[in-house]
């Protein structure tokens, strides 16, 4: 660490050592705070996960049991494969929709700035329970979908149970998730604008149309942002809790339940720490084996404009 360059002289051996480590004593609090609310729960947890850790009863057995179990109970492999299910609709339709959106929001139209408000409040709403709550109204049996419905077709058809039919509640929480695009629009939209104007007058001289200078100039020159967006979007999808948990709490039949609500479920109503900590660990597994694979194949697929 550099040494601080005031005078010296006269100084006391604590004050010099002040002045060499005062940047070390300014990140004390961010420290403690790290090992405390970081460091320590993320060393428990791996602990526990090969304990079967009790809050009532403690620690009667060590092993890999919880791992066994995980890959052996129907239930949390249904779950992994609903997660599975549930990222890989959401991560590719949420990037598709908000490159659509910041595509068009480039462009010089009229009142483009409200418009960019508007897509991106949803980013902001959406993770909040009162939001999950009202999309919960909305796609009730009586809720306001089946309501226009029943209007539109004039009482002749009854929509169907949304949120109480499998084959329709998995989507349902799906477009909460991708009705969140703002954030990942904003990115695009930066991305955007720092595409050099010349190329688009070069390729249209050359005769290339609009669909032609989107796919050969646009996507390769924005492709580090579609990568960081890929990349947060995936770990944010397999985190994801408020929305299966508050709308359908993990219903019908198991549908809608994502491993995160097994973790909360595990954790804090049969209170088995243990087996919680277990599936925590598998699913930070599963998320570093799909940013490994993403950071492997980005070599292929971004360009970076300073690489020759």
């Amino acid at each position: 660490m550099k040494e601080s360059k005031a005078p010296s002289l006269g100084r006391t051996p604590a004050q010099k050592f002040f002045d060499k480590w005062q940047g070390l004593f300014y990140l004390i609090p961010w420290i403690i705070g790290f090992v405390v609310f970081k460091a320590i729960p993320f060393g428990q947890s791996l602990y526990y996960s090969f304990t079967d850790m009790d809050f009532f009863n403690g620690i009667h057995q060590y092993g890999i049991m919880n791992y066994v179990d995980a890959f052996s109970t129907p239930k949390i492999t249904k779950a992994l494969i609903t997660t599975f299910k549930y990222s890989f609709i959401t991560v590719p339709l949420k990037l598709v929709f908000a490159l659509f959106i910041a595509y068009i929001l480039n462009f010089k139209i009229a009142c483009v700035n409200v418009f960019r408000t508007v897509y991106y409040i949803p980013s902001i709403l959406g993770g909040s329970v009162a939001i999950a709550v009202l999309w919960k109204a909305v796609f009730r049996d009586d809720g306001l979908v089946n309501t226009l419905i029943r209007m539109l077709t004039f009482g002749h058809f009854q929509g169907p149970s949304w949120l109480s039919d499998p084959s329709y509640a998995l989507w349902i929480i799906c477009f909460l998730r991708i009705w969140q695009f703002g954030s990942a629009m904003v990115l695009f939209l930066a991305a955007l604008k720092g595409v050099p104007a010349d190329l688009y007058e070069a390729a249209t001289i050359d005769g290339a149309g609009k669909w032609r200078q989107f796919f050969s100039i646009t996507v390769p020159m924005i492709t580090p942002i579609i990568f960081y967006n890929l990349v947060t979007q995936i770990c944010q999808a397999f985190q994801e809790f408020n929305g299966p948990f508050i709308i359908t709490n993990g219903g019908p039949r198991g549908s809608t339940t994502l491993i995160s609500i097994l973790v909360y479920n595990y954790a804090f109503k049969s209170n088995q720490m243990g087996m919680a900590s277990a599936l925590a660990w598998i699913m930070f597994v599963i998320v570093c084996i799909l940013t490994i694979i993403a950071f492997t194949s980005q070599k292929k697929w971004v360009y970076y404009s300073d690489e020759r």
